[in-house]
């Protein structure tokens, strides 16, 4: 969860779909992907909904853990790192696979997925600021002051009006 000062920026299950299927159609002409590397938890929708797109049935997981209390981003840590046989492929460094999460904050998680497979390439669905320099492929930027409510986070409530000076 943000804190008071940050803006609210709620993604529907619909939104987040048409966003991953425009993410599939940049990356369509990209290059021709042998695998996906997704980075959990964020990047297991994304992913799901580009392979489908993409027609790549071979997906690996990356599961680092970087938010362990929905506040603030913590120490990063690899609790599952990606199998050699997805490590093979093209030239060892990542050439031919693609490296897909929900969004790039500060970069942090993308930087040590990066140093696994510096050859790959890099989507997120959505970017801020500080993590757009480590991503090749993004959707949306945000501010970094926003904070994205994936549909996954979401239930069906009542909002105040944002004139009641309630952000989200």
């Amino acid at each position: 969860m943000p804190n008071a000062a940050a803006k609210a920026f709620p993604v529907s299950w619909d939104q987040f779909h048409r966003d991953c299927r425009a993410m599939a159609w940049r990356l369509a002409d990209k290059a021709k992907f042998e695998a996906i590397v997704c980075i959990t938890r964020g990047g297991l929708v994304p992913a799901a909904i580009v392979a489908r797109e993409l027609g790549l049935r071979l997906i690996e997981t990356v599961c680092v853990a970087s938010y362990h209390d929905y506040k603030s981003q913590g120490q990063l840590k690899v609790l599952k790192d990606i199998s050699p046989a997805i490590r093979a492929i093209g030239d060892g460094l990542g050439k031919g696979v693609l490296v897909i999460d929900d969004l790039t904050d500060t970069g942090a998680t993308a930087r040590v997925v990066r140093e696994m497979l510096p050859n790959a390439h890099f989507a997120t669905v959505y970017a801020k600021p500080a993590g757009v320099p480590l991503i090749d492929t993004f959707v949306t930027e945000v501010s970094q002051d926003t904070w994205i409510y994936f549909p996954w986070d979401l239930e069906l409530k009542y909002s105040e009006p944002i004139a009641k000076g309630v952000s989200g």
